[in-house]
């Protein structure tokens, strides 16, 4: 189900992808220099590479920004991870070197008293 859902959403992005590229073959002069009318640094890319580019450009920024902001959560997750392992070898340790359930510390195997009414 999952994978017809990213069809149905993933064809018609490709689509419009595939056709802003097409469309826009033109070469454009990029240029990071605001105030000189012949820049100094300037580069002659088609439209849609411009675009595409500062799309990456953004999925990363934005993909790095996430990662940042979600850092307290996944520290908290490995101080849970580390405490239940912990508590995990702990508890297998108990039970390999615990004491017998018949042992006289567990009521030496008198009978239970009868539960209250």
């Amino acid at each position: 189900m999952i994978r017809f859902l990213k069809a149905l959403i993933l064809l018609p992005v490709a689509l419009v992808v595939l056709l802003l590229a097409v469309a826009n073959r033109n070469a454009v002069t990029l240029s990071f220099d605001p105030f000189s009318p012949e820049p100094a640094f300037s580069i002659v890319l088609p439209l849609y590479a411009i675009v595409f580019a500062a799309v990456a450009i953004g999925i990363l920024v934005g993909g790095i920004g996430a990662w940042l902001g979600q850092g307290k959560t996944r520290a908290s997750a490995r101080h849970h991870r580390r405490e239940r392992e912990k508590l995990e070898r702990e508890t297998a340790q108990i039970r390999t070197f615990g004491p017998d359930a018949g042992s006289p510390a567990y009521g030496g195997g008198r009978a239970a008293l009868p539960a209250p009414r």
